[in-house]
């Protein structure tokens, strides 16, 4: 087993895709941080009771969503890359208990998620402390490290799932593009067709969609349809759905 593992992650380190993700990532915080850094101004500048309908100047808020879809796209192309290539048979004909092979896929995208994944929202937490300073809130996002502790973590969770159900939807339909039509339906467009729900429908669909999981998992969302713990279930579900689906299609397709 460890040898398929120290193969699977060596497939993951020298693919260029790893590469450009991490490049989108970095981008992405780069972004985050003028972002913050703006906005830090613009209250600098602000009358004091303009300064109290500010928003936080968290760069996790505009890093984390792109991140999750990033992660996504890691995880599915761990295993779509080798479909497309044909490498998938050579694979499975080195590996041939499937389930081993599967498994190794996991732990590795799972591993590499996590140190991606909590390095990023350290940072930008820590980038969104440097630019606000001892600013108050709302323009501080966060009092003290303990405080944001309960977000990093389910941030870090969230992006772990996300690369997770990607690399499940890569299984499942053997296809990038597919994967990536999947993720950004899951991500986005499904979200946004909650709007046209009638209430309370509206609110129940919208409280387990992915994007929002994350905060209620954290308990930041005072009032939010979910409890952490419900929230947390809910990314479970979508887990062994993911995942589930994605063995399913392994063993009992042809290679």
């Amino acid at each position: 087993m460890t040898d398929v593992l120290n193969s699977e992650l060596l497939k993951l380190r020298s693919v260029r895709s790893t590469t450009y993700i991490l490049i989108a990532i970095a981008v992405c915080l780069l972004g985050g941080a003028l972002v913050s850094y703006l906005m830090t101004a613009d209250w600098d500048t602000s009358p004091p009771d303009l300064q109290q309908k500010f928003g936080a100047a968290d760069p996790g808020v505009m890093v984390v969503p792109f991140t999750q879809f990033s992660l996504g796209v890691l995880g599915a192309l761990a295993i779509t890359s080798e479909y497309g290539s044909g490498m998938i048979r050579t694979a499975l004909v080195s590996v041939p208990q499937r389930k081993a092979y599967l498994l190794a896929k996991t732990v590795v995208v799972a591993g590499a998620s996590l140190l991606i994944g909590l390095a990023t929202v350290l940072l930008a937490y820590q980038t969104g402390e440097l630019i606000t300073g001892d600013r108050p809130e709302p323009i501080s996002a966060y009092s003290t490290f303990a405080d944001a502790l309960p977000t990093l973590l389910a941030n870090t969770a969230s992006l772990v799932l996300l690369a997770l159900i990607g690399l499940g939807l890569g299984f499942l339909l053997r296809s990038t593009a597919g994967a990536l039509v999947s993720l950004c339906a899951l991500l986005f467009i499904l979200p946004s067709l909650t709007l046209i729900l009638p209430h309370p429908w509206n609110e129940r669909v919208y409280s387990v969609m992915l994007p929002v999981l994350a905060p209620q998992l954290s308990g930041e969302s005072p009032g939010a349809p979910l409890s952490p713990l419900a929230a947390g279930l809910v990314m479970l579900v979508y887990l062994a759905l993911a995942l589930g689906a994605g063995t399913v299609a392994l063993l009992r397709r042809d290679a």
